[in-house]
C-alpha cells in the first residue's frame, strides 16, 4: 500500500430525479478524476438520484408526487447504476464513495440514505445506510442499521464515511476510529434549511395568550438559518483531531433545475426560489490529522493545477495529496481507542446485522428463506450489497 494518495471531492449537483442521467455524470466524473491521477473519489449525500429538498420547505402534504419520483427513482445498492460504478472503478483503478438514496426489495417504498464506498477492484467493501435521518429527512428516508459502520481496507489506505447529521454522533465516530480509519470521507448535502423567511408566527406578539395566560412571545422564526457550513467543518475537523486521520468533507451543488422543480406548484415560487438561492451553500474541502484545513486544488483544462482552498458555489473537482504516514505522529499524544483510553472503565458494543422485515422458515426442511424465497442455511447473513 503506497503511503500517498490523491483524493478527489466530486463537489457537483445530480440531474435532479433522474438516477439514469446522473450515473452517466457520475462515470464521466470517475473517468476525469482518474486522468488526474486521483485514487480516491468521492460523490455528495444522496447524490443519485437527489436529496429532498421539498420537504423542507413544502408541507407534507404537497410532496406526495415528490415521495413518489424519488422512489421511482432511488436505486438497488446490487444494482444496474452501481454495478457500473463498479466497473468504472475497476476500469480506472480508483477507490469510489458514493451517495446513494436506496430502495429493497422487499418493499415498493422503503428507502435508505445508504454511501457505498468501491475499491478498486470493482468490490463494494462498505454498505452503510444512515443510522438516523435527520429533522426533514424522517419524511423519505427510514432509520438504518450498524451494519455499515465498518472502514475499507483498500489500496489507497483505510477509508470510512459518515453522512451529514452522523457526524455528530460520537459513538458512530468513535466505531470508525476503532478501526484505523487514515481518511474520513463526510458526506454533505448543497444547503440544508431550517428556517424559512415567510413562514412563522403570523402576529407581532403584542397580544396575550389569553388560553394560558402566557405573556407575549416573540416570533419563533426569528434568528438566522443553520450555518451548515460552520457546523460541517467543525464537526469533520473535530473527527479528524480526535482520530488523527485526514478528512474530506464532500457536498452537494444545488442548481437551478432543483429549484425550480422544487419551487414549482408552491403558493410562492418566487420567494421559496429566493430563499434556496440565498441559502447557505455546503463546501467540499480537506482537512489534515489536527483537524486544519489542507491546501487542495482543482485542475483546468490544460491540466494546470490552480491551489484552491474550497470549493461551494460552482461545480468542479476539488484535489489534494495526503501521505497517511502522517496519521501516526498525533497517536503518540491522544490514541483515543488505545494508549489513551480506559478499557476498564467504558465499553462500547455495536451490532452490526443487517435487519430485515421478516424471516421465513420452511418448516417440512429447517431451511430458511429470504423475501425472494431463496433458500439459504440457518444462520447465514440475509444482508446484501
Amino acid at each position: 500500500m503506497a503511503s500517498t494518495l490523491r483524493a478527489a471531492a466530486c463537489h457537483v449537483s445530480p440531474v435532479f430525479l433522474s438516477a439514469r442521467s446522473t450515473t452517466d455524470k457520475c462515470l464521466s466524473l470517475i473517468h476525469q478524476a482518474a486522468k488526474n491521477e486521483a485514487n480516491v473519489v468521492a460523490f455528495p449525500e444522496s447524490f443519485i438520484p437527489a436529496f429532498p429538498l421539498w420537504s423542507s420547505l413544502r408541507p407534507p402534504t404537497a410532496n406526495h408526487d415528490f415521495f413518489e419520483a424519488m422512489a421511482k427513482e432511488s436505486i438497488y445498492a446490487d444494482g444496474a447504476e452501481v454495478r457500473a460504478i463498479q466497473h468504472a472503478a475497476k476500469q480506472h483503478k480508483v477507490a469510489v464513495s458514493i451517495g446513494i438514496s436506496e430502495k429493497v426489495r422487499y418493499s415498493n417504498a422503503t428507502l435508505f440514505n445508504s454511501n457505498l464506498i468501491i475499491n478498486d477492484d470493482g468490490n463494494t467493501l462498505v454498505h452503510h445506510r444512515k443510522l438516523m435521518p435527520t429533522f426533514f429527512e424522517k419524511l423519505t428516508w427510514s432509520p438504518g442499521d450498524g451494519h455499515g459502520l465498518r472502514v475499507a481496507d483498500t489500496r489507497s489506505g483505510r477509508i470510512g464515511n459518515l453522512i451529514c447529521g452522523e457526524n455528530t454522533n460520537p459513538l458512530a465516530r468513535y466505531t470508525l476510529m476503532a478501526q484505523r480509519e487514515q481518511l474520513h470521507i463526510s458526506t454533505w448535502p448543497a444547503v440544508w434549511p431550517t428556517r424559512s423567511p415567510n413562514f412563522g408566527v403570523a402576529s407581532t406578539g403584542q397580544q396575550e395568550n389569553t388560553k394560558t395566560n402566557v405573556p407575549p412571545q416573540q416570533p419563533r422564526n426569528e434568528g438566522a438559518n443553520y450555518d451548515n457550513v460552520t457546523a460541517n467543518r467543525t464537526r469533520a475537523a473535530a473527527h479528524c483531531f480526535e482520530a488523527k486521520c485526514f478528512g474530506m468533507l464532500c457536498s452537494g451543488v444545488l442548481d437551478q433545475a432543483a429549484i425550480d422543480t422544487v419551487t414549482s406548484g408552491s403558493a410562492d415560487p418566487a420567494a421559496m426560489a429566493a430563499f434556496f438561492e440565498a441559502s447557505p451553500r455546503g463546501v467540499s474541502m480537506f482537512l489534515d490529522p489536527t483537524g486544519a484545513p489542507l491546501p487542495g486544488f482543482t485542475v483546468d483544462q490544460d491540466g494546470k493545477q490552480i491551489p484552491t482552498e474550497y470549493l461551494q458555489d460552482k461545480e468542479g473537482i476539488l484535489y489534494a495529496d495526503m501521505d497517511i504516514e502522517r496519521c501516526i505522529e498525533g497517536k503518540q499524544y491522544h490514541d483515543v481507542v488505545g494508549g489513551y483510553q480506559r478499557f476498564d472503565i467504558f465499553e462500547l458494543k455495536v451490532d452490526r446485522s443487517r435487519k430485515e422485515p421478516v424471516v421465513f422458515t420452511d418448516e417440512t426442511r429447517g431451511q430458511v428463506r429470504d423475501e425472494e424465497g431463496a433458500a439459504r442455511e440457518p444462520g447465514r447473513d440475509l444482508s446484501r450489497l
